[in-house]
């Protein structure tokens, strides 16, 4: 937890209770905190990281037994969370009745999405705020992904009413976004859980549909086309950079001073990838050239990440 101390915990819980917003790491990113059970402290999220009100925002919970309240959780949804809690995966389960959190965090769905994060400090937060707390990750909206506490107070500054820094986060992307009605399983959203180990735990294969629904809900954060895009357009599948182009590597792909992960490892990549975006756009380049990225694994996750970075932009 770095200098972090126990006042600056309570401070921060205080904060949040009043309404107010914090900044928190967690293993993914650092998230935009609000208290999840007011209209107004949620609506100001919204209006900090200048979020279209149609996209949902996950709410974080310090224990599993916290998030059982709030859905309705089938075994399907129990074998997850037994699972991977605390980690980097969000269920998107069905609202109980008199779930408290408020209705904008569900953008107009009947779901909710929730998360036990795995960080020491995320934790300690949330047992001080003793509410479930909603957390976007810390940006403006469709900008690079905050994964440390200086990359929240570049981008959304005064805005903030206070940040706790945690140091760079561990994972690097968002969480995984599992939708779990009944005992149907669909990944919304690609991220620190690869689809490899729920399907070993579920013992099935799961599909992947990380895109609004023929209605065009959301029902995750995250399937915006344009999203995570630095300043500079990104160019994917590079195998050498072009003239006033700076080249992000990966493995065997080098060229300049930057590389996701020099030996190839998937995961190393991921926890380097929003990091690296904003050191290489600060240098104000042309474009970003991207190397291949293998589409397994988290890599599946860097992709899906890198796309919508590269998308035209709205």
């Amino acid at each position: 937890m770095l200098s972090t101390t126990p006042q600056m915990i309570k401070k921060a819980a205080r904060i949040l209770r009043d309404g107010g917003l914090v900044a928190f790491p967690t293993e993914t990113v650092y998230g935009l905190g609000a208290d999840a059970t007011s209209d107004l402290a949620v609506a100001r999220i919204f209006a900090a990281k200048g979020r279209p009100q149609f996209n949902p925002l996950i709410s974080h919970v310090a224990a599993s037994e916290q998030a059982f309240r709030l859905g309705l959780f089938s075994a399907t949804a129990l074998k997850l969370a037994a699972a991977f809690w605390p980690g980097p995966l969000t269920l998107v389960v069905e609202r109980r009745a008199d779930c408290p959190i408020s209705l904008l965090c569900s953008a107009g769905s009947t779901t909710i999405g929730l998360r036990v994060p795995d960080h020491p400090l995320a934790l300690a937060l949330l047992r001080e705020t003793a509410r479930p707390v909603a957390a976007p990750s810390a940006n403006p909206s469709g900008h690079i992904s905050p994964t440390t506490a200086q990359h929240v107070r570049d981008g959304l500054g005064a805005k903030v009413d206070y940040v706790l820094d945690g140091g760079m986060c561990s994972v690097g992307v968002e969480s995984t976004v599992v939708r779990v009605i009944d005992n149907q399983v669909q990944v919304l959203r690609p991220g620190g859980i690869e689809r490899e180990k729920l399907e070993a735990v579920l013992g099935l294969r799961v599909t992947l549909q990380n895109h609004a629904n023929a209605n065009g809900e959301l029902h995750s954060p995250g399937l915006l086309d344009s999203h995570y895009a630095p300043n500079a357009p990104l160019r994917l599948n590079a195998h050498t950079a072009d003239s006033g182009e700076i080249y992000l590597g990966f493995g065997t792909y080098k060229h300049g001073d930057f590389s996701l992960s020099q030996r190839g490892d998937l995961e190393e990549a991921a926890a380097n990838l929003f990091r690296m975006l904003h050191v290489i756009d600060a240098h104000s380049p042309k474009r970003i050239a991207v190397a291949p990225i293998p589409d397994t694994g988290l890599g599946e996750a860097i992709n899906d990440r890198l796309k919508r970075a590269a998308a035209p932009r709205p």
